[in-house]
């Protein structure tokens, strides 16, 4: 989400932009829900370096 404060705004227009920010930071996903779900085979360091060189 991108918010543009423009030079000059009134305190009315920041205050409606700072509660858009607020309400925009309120949502997102709970990770934690997934804690220890995911069975890996390989340590995820490792899969992480064997994608970046491109064997995954």
């Amino acid at each position: 989400m991108v918010l543009v404060l423009k030079k000059g705004a009134s305190k009315k227009e920041i205050d409606m932009l700072r509660k858009k920010l607020n309400r925009a930071s309120n949502k997102g996903v709970d990770t934690k829900k997934y804690c220890g779900i995911l069975k890996l085979k390989e340590e995820p360091l490792a899969i992480q370096q064997n994608m970046r060189n491109g064997k995954i």
